[in-house]
């Protein structure tokens, strides 16, 4: 692979091992991110509220150098980088800002498939999420925010209060 940059990449991982993956790579002192939400999970006899991956099969990793790039796959359960090409693809510095921040802050986040129209540009000026643009759509009767994330061809749609968004 002639040309590394480091930056953020996504591995893609067998079903239900991100948690493992991810473990991996932080006990190998490997900067890597799962954005989680919790959700409560009925089964027959309990109820129990748990972390759930936003996106299953996916984790994002900061590589750095070639080794960080052999380590994430030599993790038990990872299975390949995503690709464009024949190149692995990156994911914008952006976007990763964007889903930690979505994914620590919110309460209420939705993942869609959906294709959205460009949405109305607002500035965000109140609670933890002050300074920052927003993209805000319509879905489902409600004004969401949206968190595009191209790569993975889905959004993050999060709910938040309408005395926050300023207009530009």
């Amino acid at each position: 692979m002639k040309g590394f940059q480091s930056g953020w990449y996504l591995i893609y991982t067998m079903p239900r091992h991100e948690k493992k993956v991810h473990a991996h790579l932080t006990s190998r002192k490997i900067d890597s991110f799962l954005p989680t939400q919790k959700k409560l999970r009925n089964w027959h006899d309990r109820k129990r509220i748990i972390d759930e991956p936003l996106f299953p099969s996916y984790v994002f990793i900061y590589l750095t150098d070639m080794q960080g790039y052999y380590a994430g796959l030599d993790a038990e359960g990872s299975l390949y980088y995503i690709k464009t090409g024949k190149e692995i693809a990156r994911v914008s510095d952006t976007v990763i800002a964007n889903l930690k921040l979505a994914a620590a802050q919110a309460q209420d986040i939705e993942v869609s498939d959906e294709r959205f129209l460009p949405g109305r540009r607002l500035l965000i000026g109140q609670g933890s999420l002050t300074g920052l643009y927003c993209e805000v759509v319509q879905y489902h009767g409600k004004s969401k925010l949206l968190v595009r994330v191209d790569l993975l061809q889905r959004n993050l749609l999060l709910s938040l209060p309408q005395e926050y968004l300023v207009a530009m």
